[in-house]
Order: C-alpha cells, then structure tokens, then sequence
C-alpha cells in the first residue's frame, strides 16, 4: 500500500518540481546573476559563478536608512493592520459557524464563506473601486457615518478621496480580498474542538469567557497560526491590490517594487535579488509556524 501512495504521488511531486522548483531556481539564478551593457539579465545557472552583487544591495536597500527601508516598513505596517482586522472579523465568524449554526443555517453560512472563491481576485478589487469612488455607495455611507473624519484623525485618510493614494483603502483592500482565506482554516479548526471539553470546563466552575479562554483559544491556536500564515505570505508579495485601490507611490509596497524592478525597470537581477529576501524573511514565518504545528502534535 505504501507503495502504491508513493506511485500515486510521483506526478504531483513532479508537477511542484516542474513549476514551484524550477521555476524558483530560474529566480535564484537571475538573483545571482549578472547583466549585460544593455542591462538584460544573464542567469548563472551553475551555483559555483553565483554573483551575490546585486544579493547584497538588495539587503542594503531593505536596511534603514536604504531606499526600500520605507517601503518595507509600510508593507509590515500594512500587513500587520490588515491581519488584525482579519482576525477580528474572521474569528468571531468562525466561531459561531462551527459551534452556534446547525442545520441549513449551518450549510447556507458555508455556502457564503466560500463564494468569494468562485469570484476572481481582481473582480472583487474592481467591484470595491467603484464602490469606494467618489459618489460610490460604500464612500457615501463611510462619509456618512463620518468615518472618514476619524480615519483623518488618526493618518489613515488624506482628503476625501479614497481612491487618491489613501493607506486605509489599501489596508481596507487587503482585509477583504483574504480574509475568506483565514475563515476557512479557523472554522476547521474550531469544528473539531470537542464541545464536553468546553462543557467539563463550565462544570468546574469556568464562566463562558474562561472556557472560551481557557479552552477554546488555546486548541485553536494552530488553525489560528495557520490562518494568520495563510494570508500574511501573500499579502507581503502583493503588488495588485496597492495598484487598484491607490495607483500612488506613497502607498506601494514590496511587491510593487519588486514588480516595477522585474517588468518596468532594468534592473530584473536586483528584483529577482529583492524576491530572495522576501522569501527568506517569509520562511522565518513559516518555519515558526511549523515548530508550533509540531509542539502541539507532540503535546
């Protein structure tokens, strides 16, 4: 039987190989490549003519005081805002589907958190432009409500306009396009929390916040880290999102320099180098991510 998994498994271990691998290695050698006089990347595909040049000054350029050093601190800035909201409104949602709904409720409520999926990314950033535009619905009821005022008073808007190079239509962009991504990993982890855990915990004596503390946090802590990494990894690579909700420089993040180094600009080995980094500072998350995974199943 082991066998015939093995078997079953060669052609999805080959397709990874053929476009993640491959393709990853294709990034590596124009990282540690060179360029031509024309400024056209020349891979070293052999690992012993690597050129850690442009390696080193993509490092330079994310350190303060370099010129992506403002960039990369807007991004973690924006990250870190957008996967709290998430948070906030994944989780409470997550957790009244898996343990409060029942029945058709519970199945219509599934049906709704997996219908953003069948939707393209860019349509639902399309659909948010035109809402949050000038004489939009979604601008109205925000002016209305006089949000806008306190996103002024706390730096988040500048102006009325939304669309006009505003953090918090991109952080309000970010929020909506993944945090379907976080709802799903949270519901599976909170559905299999065995509910006479949270009974036991209430006939000693624990309040209905204490068991939830005490119970239910900590045993949905790795459908937590999982959610959190799910949607964190791509949100520091995305370039889209700062394009359709700002267009403005003051606004851009990582992957849009990164994007502009790569398709706009002649230096595509300092981009592929910059791409490098990010992936290393990435897999800091992820490999923590593990070790947590790995402590739980242990415990």
């Amino acid at each position: 039987m082991r066998r015939a998994w093995a078997i079953l498994a060669v052609p999805g271990m080959a397709w990874l190989a053929a476009f993640f691998l491959v393709a990853f290695y294709a990034v590596v050698a124009v990282g540690l490549g060179n360029i031509t006089d024309v400024y056209d990347p020349v891979p070293h595909w052999n690992p012993l003519d690597w050129n850690i040049g442009y390696l080193l000054q993509a490092l330079e350029d994310v350190l303060p005081g370099g010129r992506t050093w403002p960039v990369f601190v807007r991004t973690l800035a924006y990250v870190v805002v957008a996967v709290v909201l998430s948070l906030a409104i994944g989780y409470p949602v997550a957790y009244y589907v898996s343990r409060y709904a029942t029945g058709r409720s519970k199945a219509a409520l599934l049906i709704l958190l997996v219908a953003p999926f069948w939707i393209s990314y860019l349509m639902r950033m399309f659909a948010w432009t035109n809402l949050l535009a000038e004489g939009g619905y979604a601008a109205d009821v925000l002016n209305t409500l006089s949000l806008d005022s306190l996103f002024s008073a706390v730096g988040l808007l500048d102006g009325e306009d939304w669309l006009g190079g505003q953090h918090i239509a991109v952080i309000m962009g970010l929020v909506y396009g993944y945090v379907p991504y976080l709802i799903l990993p949270l519901y599976a982890s909170l559905d299999r929390i065995d509910q006479r855990l949270i009974e036991a915990a209430r006939d000693l004596g624990a309040s209905s916040a204490g068991a939830f503390r005490r119970v239910v946090l900590p045993l949905s802590r790795a459908g937590t880290l999982g959610g959190i990494v799910l949607i964190a990894l791509p949100m520091f690579g995305d370039y889209y999102t700062p394009d359709l909700m700002s267009g403005s420089p003051r606004t851009a993040m990582l992957g849009n320099t990164i994007n502009n180094y790569v398709q706009g600009g002649p230096d595509k080995a300092l981009g592929a180098a910059m791409t490098l980094l990010l992936s290393a500072f990435l897999l800091v998350f992820m490999l923590y991510y593990l070790r947590e995974l790995r402590r739980e199943s242990a415990a």
